[in-house]
């Protein structure tokens, strides 16, 4: 398989090449940052997929933090919908067999505990832009595959952890204040809301279930791709202290809440087992586990 990876120098895109590599597969990188592929620039994207002559596009790029999309709601739609048009546009000029177009379960928004775990025929309730800017994108595959008959396959992501992930993210960010303390001598790690519970997944076993995907998802259908368990930040913050090589305490941080914040999140990754027979395989003791090990190495 020929596999174009857009946003194959961020942090899931590493890990998608490096499982497509291991299994054979030819993988062709479109990063704004490695290759000048901008998805918001559409003449670059055609001419760049044209040259590469893909099998199976798999869309990651995209504008991921949900807390910054509050401030730059504009540029978050920008790239985020019109970058997937734009993938969209240039797959069907380049006959590409497939697209794996990957969204965000944030787009599901606020829930109430009787309604979990979220299947895929579950309401759209965006909160942040982000989460809006998402729920756009998925509407514009669905529509192309209705519209244009094109087969694109649709995958919402529950949050997902693991070695290399920026400090954007809560659990990476605290495991690399933990990191930094260990250096230090420092014992305090500050910390945002705890309260919020995610359904969090290693993001090998993510790369694993977009490849299955790409063989085995059914045309225009969408994927919840998760764990079935939510756990709080509060979990994952003291798991990271266990972890520490000294003692530490949580400090909370005014100036890391976030304006409106997800209770709980927690999905069913049936459909996607039942397709392709993927399960999780990597617990989150040992995801937290590696992510704090990478971010040692890299402090």
């Amino acid at each position: 398989m020929r596999a174009y990876v857009t946003g194959a120098a961020g942090f899931v895109g590493r890990h998608l090449a490096e499982h497509l590599t291991a299994h054979g597969d030819s993988v062709i990188s479109a990063d704004r940052l490695t290759d000048g592929v901008d998805i918001t620039d559409a003449l670059s994207i055609v001419d760049h997929m044209a040259r590469a002559r893909p099998d199976v596009v798999f869309h990651l790029a995209g504008q991921a933090d949900v807390g910054g999309s509050w401030d730059t709601p504009t540029e978050t739609f920008n790239i985020n919908l019109n970058g997937t048009l734009n993938v969209l546009e240039a797959a069907r000029r380049c006959d590409v067999r497939r697209v794996i177009a990957v969204t965000s379960a944030d787009i599901y928004g606020r829930v109430t505990t009787d309604q979990l775990p979220l299947d895929e025929d579950a309401a759209l309730r965006p909160v942040s832009p982000y989460a809006a800017s998402k729920a756009a994108a998925d509407m514009a595959c669905l529509q192309a595959f209705l519209g244009y008959g094109q087969d694109v396959v649709r995958v919402r992501a529950f949050n997902h952890l693991g070695p290399g992930q920026s400090t954007r993210f809560v659990g990476s960010a605290i495991a690399h204040r933990v990191a930094t303390n260990e250096r230090s001598g420092e014992t305090k790690v500050i910390v945002g809301d705890l309260t919020p519970r995610r359904d969090f997944t290693d993001v090998r076993d993510v790369a694993r279930a977009y490849r299955l995907l790409a063989d085995r998802g059914v045309a225009g259908d969408v994927y919840n791709i998760c764990s079935g368990e939510d756990h709080s930040i509060q979990e994952l913050a003291d798991q990271l202290l266990t972890l520490a090589s000294h003692h530490m305490s949580l400090e909370i941080d005014p100036d890391l809440l976030r304006p409106v914040d997800l209770p709980i999140l927690r999905g069913s990754a049936a459909k996607l087992s039942q397709v392709t027979g993927w399960v999780p395989e990597i617990s989150l003791s040992q995801t937290l586990a590696d992510l704090l090990a990478w971010h040692r190495s890299e402090t």
